[in-house]
């Protein structure tokens, strides 16, 4: 039911009011465009009947809405949702964990990002067996895209280590969040998708989002991190969200020109396999810098002891797993706009989270920046929206 009234506002309600609201000739108009009423009928149009009877018309479209499909697909996707909106923030707030407690290592956060990688591939095995697939077959060219894919996510996991080390998980999260304007970049230069005006706008208004965290970091630093040492986890957290565009674009061209098909299944496939290469890259990087043995002293230092630290590595590792499958799984249960709006609603979770838990820094510039990424998500999904309609 949920998923239901999301759609509802997303496509009927936000598609509606943007071009109205943009077409507005001053902010003041626009004000009185809005509360004069005409802009509420614009965001969402109703005859001109009791609002009770709206009401009950919506609940009945919701309803049929529900019965139309099967119960197991609502349990999926609320599952998949719950991830999404759960796992990740806990992730994020978990690698925050690792380093006010103790923790030092940055290859140890990466390692664990995608020591999890087991995970999906239990759930890919039975999927194979109820659906009754076949893998798809490894050639050299598939097989070298999953290898330089696995590089540059183990690279990313890497920047984004740096990141968690020096900065807030609420300031980290709503930088990382520019990865949209990356994959709207890199998704137009590599596979030429479209890039409309609400898009345009989106890549605007996150990047003002960014220069206003960068430009109230006197207020957003933790009392142990130097200024060259908070410089260097904002540069890493912005070239980590450049490499993740990177990588969501190389992913799709992979499945328009290597895969030829797009399913939940070939997309679990694609995820074991980069995760794996990433899982032996960072293993790698783990051996050179002698991480496995600097894992049992840090254990030993570490505040909550032993059992707290890896508690804190095994739930890293599962979370982020967990949150990489419900986006994987709301993307064929639903769309990638719900998928969108669920990403844009757990960068503010994130920053809720770490305020409360983490007792993170929340200035008015930081309230600021997240309200601005936020109106640049639902820009950038209801852009996605009108370019989807456009091209079936």
């Amino acid at each position: 039911m949920f998923a239901v009234i999301v759609y509802w506002v997303f496509f009927s309600c936000i598609p509606q009011l943007l071009p109205s609201y943009l077409s507005c000739s001053s902010s003041s108009h626009c004000l009185s465009w809005f509360l004069s009423g005409e802009g509420m009928d614009e965001l969402c149009p109703l005859p001109s009947v009791s609002l009770w009877s709206q009401i009950s018309k919506f609940q009945t479209a919701a309803w049929e809405e529900f019965k139309r499909k099967p119960i197991s697909y609502w349990i999926l996707l609320l599952l998949s949702s719950s991830a999404m909106l759960v796992a990740f923030p806990a992730s994020s707030i978990l690698s925050r964990v690792y380093y006010n407690d103790g923790g030092t290592s940055k290859w140890i956060i990466s390692w664990v990002a995608v020591a999890g990688w087991p995970l999906t591939a239990l759930i890919l095995f039975p999927t194979c067996f109820i659906c009754k697939t076949f893998p798809t077959p490894l050639n050299l060219q598939l097989t070298l895209a999953y290898i330089m894919l696995g590089f540059l996510s183990a690279a990313d996991n890497l920047m984004y280590a740096y990141a968690y080390a020096y900065l807030p998980a609420s300031t980290a999260a709503l930088l990382a969040s520019s990865s949209l304007i990356f994959s709207a970049l890199f998704g137009y230069l590599i596979v030429k998708n479209k890039i409309t005006m609400s898009i345009v706008n989106a890549i605007v208004v996150i990047t003002f989002a960014v220069v206003i965290i960068a430009l109230d970091s006197s207020s957003d630093r933790y009392g142990n991190v130097t200024d060259s040492q908070y410089i260097m986890g904002f540069v890493w957290d912005i070239l980590g969200s450049a490499l993740h565009g990177l990588i969501f674009a190389l992913s799709e061209l992979v499945f328009v020109k290597l895969l030829g098909r797009r399913s939940f299944h070939v997309v679990l496939e694609q995820q074991v396999m980069v995760s794996l290469f990433a899982f032996i890259f960072t293993s790698i990087g783990m051996i050179a810098n002698n991480d496995f043995q600097g894992m049992v002293s840090e254990a030993r230092v570490f505040e909550g002891g032993k059992a707290s630290y890896y508690l804190v590595l095994v739930w890293s590792a599962i979370t982020f797993q967990l949150g990489v499958l419900g986006g994987t799984a709301m993307l064929f249960l639903s769309s990638t706009v719900l998928t969108g709006v669920l990403n844009a609603v757990r960068v503010p979770i994130t920053g809720i989270a770490a305020v409360i838990l983490l007792h993170d820094p929340m200035s008015g510039f930081k309230i600021l920046s997240l309200v601005a990424t936020f109106w640049g998500f639902t820009s950038y999904i209801y852009g996605s929206s009108s370019a989807s309609k456009d091209f079936p």
